[in-house]
C-alpha cells in the first residue's frame, strides 16, 4: 500500500503545485468581494451567517460571490512537512528542494512583532477574515494554529538539515506565544493560551498547539521556561478531560461539541509534549489512554469512515479523515487498533473522497 500512497501523494502534490498551492477554505466566505462592499461586513451575526452559508451550501458559491483562491500559511507548512518526511526516507534532492522552497515561501508570510524585551517575534495568520461563534479574526491577525504548524515545519527542517536559521525562527515563534498571546486562568502549574492576541477564548487544542511549539523548541535549546510553560498547558487540558475521555472544543456554552479532528489534535499534542518532558509522561499516558479509547470507539464506522462528531456521522470532512490517518499512525504505540484503523480510513478516504484529477474533496 505504501507505493500506492506515494503515487497518490505525488499526484496531489503536483495538482497543488500547478495551482501555486492556492485554494479555498471552508471558512473563506468573508473574502467575498460582494460581501465586503456591503455594510453587513461590520455586523457579527451577518458575518457568521454568511460564513455558514458558504460552509454548508451543497453547491460551491465562491465563483458567484467573488471569493478567489488564496494561499494559507498552514497549507504551506503541511506540504513542507510532507516533503521533509519524503526526504528523510528517500534522500532524493527533489524533496529537499521542495521543502526548502515551501519553507522560504512560508517565511515570506510571517508577521513580525516585538517581545517585551525588544526581541523580534514571528507569527502567522489566516488568509481570510474569520468569524467564530465567540470572536472575530480579521485576515492576517496572528493565530496560534497556522503559527504552530509553521513552527512544526521549521523544527522539522532544523532536525533534517541542521540549519540554525530554522531553529532561530522557531524560537521567535515561542517568543510570540509567551509575549503576545493572552493567558487565561494561569496558576502556578497550569495555563491556557488564547487563539489570537485579540481574544480570551479557552480552546483546548489551540492552547496545546502553543505548548507543543514551546516543548519542542525548549527541548532542542534547553530553555527551561519554554518547557515549564508547555507542561502548564498539558495540566490545564488533562484536568478538564471528561470522565468518558472526551474533550469539548472550548469552554464557552456555544463550544460544547466534541468533534473528530480537534480531539485528534489534542491527543497528538499531548503525546508530543510528553515525549519532550519526562515528568508529564505518567499523567499524559493516562489521559492519552482514556482519550484515545474514546476517540477510536466513537469517531469511526466499521469501514473506517471518519465521523465528524462523536454522536453524528455527518458532515463527512476531509480534515477529519486526514488528521485521523496521521494521528493514528503517530500514536500507534498507545493502542494496538490504531495502525489497522489508519489503513482502513486511508482506504475509505481514497475510494470516496479522491477526484480523478488527484485532489480530495472537502466533504
Amino acid at each position: 500500500m505504501s507505493t500506492h500512497l506515494t503515487e497518490i501523494f505525488d499526484q496531489l502534490f503536483s495538482y497543488c503545485e500547478t495551482r501555486d498551492f492556492a485554494g479555498h477554505d471552508p471558512f473563506d466566505g468573508l473574502n467575498s468581494r460582494l460581501f465586503q462592499l456591503t455594510p453587513l461586513k461590520h455586523l457579527r451575526l451577518a458575518r457568521l451567517a454568511w460564513l455558514q452559508m458558504f460552509k454548508r451550501s451543497p453547491i460551491d458559491l465562491r465563483s458567484a460571490f467573488g471569493v478567489t483562491r488564496g494561499v494559507n500559511p498552514k497549507g504551506l507548512a503541511l506540504f513542507a512537512l510532507a516533503e521533509l518526511s519524503r526526504f528523510r526516507v528517500t534522500k532524493e534532492v527533489e524533496h529537499m528542494g521542495n521543502a526548502v522552497q515551501l519553507i522560504d515561501r512560508l517565511l515570506e508570510k510571517k508577521i513580525v512583532g516585538k517581545a517585551k524585551d525588544g526581541r523580534a517575534t514571528i507569527s502567522f495568520g489566516y488568509n481570510f477574515d474569520w468569524q467564530s461563534r465567540v470572536f472575530y479574526v480579521p485576515e492576517g491577525t496572528p493565530a496560534i494554529v497556522p503559527t504552530a504548524f509553521a513552527s512544526q515545519a521549521l523544527m522539522e527542517a532544523y532536525d533534517v538539515f541542521g540549519d540554525e536559521k530554522y531553529l532561530n525562527a522557531a524560537d521567535q515563534v515561542c517568543l510570540f506565544i509567551l509575549n503576545e498571546l493572552n493567558r487565561i486562568d494561569e496558576t502556578d502549574d497550569e495555563v491556557c493560551f488564547s487563539y489570537t492576541p485579540v481574544d480570551r477564548s479557552i480552546i483546548f487544542n489551540a492552547s496545546l498547539l502553543a505548548g507543543e511549539s514551546l516543548a519542542r523548541v525548549g527541548a532542542a535549546t534547553g530553555n527551561g521556561e519554554y518547557l515549564k510553560m508547555a507542561a502548564k498547558t498539558v495540566r490545564f487540558v488533562t484536568r478538564r478531560q471528561s470522565q468518558s475521555g472526551a474533550w469539548v472544543y472550548g469552554a464557552q456554552a456555544s463550544q460544547k461539541w466534541v468533534d473528530n479532528f480537534h480531539t485528534a489534535y489534542i491527543l497528538l499534542s499531548l503525546y508530543r509534549i510528553s515525549s519532550n518532558i519526562e515528568e508529564l509522561r505518567e499523567d499524559s499516558f493516562d489521559a492519552l489512554n482514556l482519550g484515545g479509547g474514546y476517540w477510536l470507539n466513537n469517531f469511526f464506522l466499521d469501514d473506517g469512515t471518519p465521523k465528524y462528531y462523536d454522536k453524528e456521522v455527518y458532515p463527512i470532512d476531509i480534515h477529519s479523515a486526514a488528521v485521523a490517518i496521521s494521528t493514528m499512525s503517530e500514536l500507534r504505540a498507545i493502542d494496538a487498533r490504531m495502525l489497522a484503523l489508519a489503513r482502513k480510513t486511508a482506504k475509505w478516504t481514497i475510494e470516496n473522497m479522491r477526484d480523478s484529477e488527484g485532489f480530495f474533496t472537502i466533504s
